[in-house]
């Protein structure tokens, strides 16, 4: 299975490493970094993840890392991620109506 990633969730990432380098740099590249090895878990294990709590749909899932949100969908072949969000943050819709 491969993973493949949203230009959304890019763009969320990128947002997020972002913010947490204007206090320290390589806090935020260790952040990428260990985002990037718990995102391979669902590789191996898509199903892994929860149940997104306020999408009513068995494909979408999420992983929770420190305090965001990884939200992805498995098929047979792929998981895409479509969006990491802040679990403090309410997760629009359209995040994911593509999906």
């Amino acid at each position: 299975m491969r993973i493949q990633w949203s230009p959304l969730a890019v763009d969320r990432v990128s947002e997020i490493a972002d913010y947490i380098a204007q206090n320290d740099p390589l806090a935020a590249e260790k952040w990428i970094h260990s985002l990037f090895d718990r995102v391979k878990q669902v590789k191996d294990f898509s199903k892994s993840g929860r149940y997104v709590p306020e999408i009513n749909r068995k494909d979408i899932r999420e992983l929770i890392y420190g305090n965001y949100r990884i939200i992805y969908r498995a098929d047979k072949k792929v998981v895409s991620i479509l969006t990491v969000r802040h679990s403090q943050q309410i997760l629009p819709v359209k995040d994911i109506d593509d999906a």
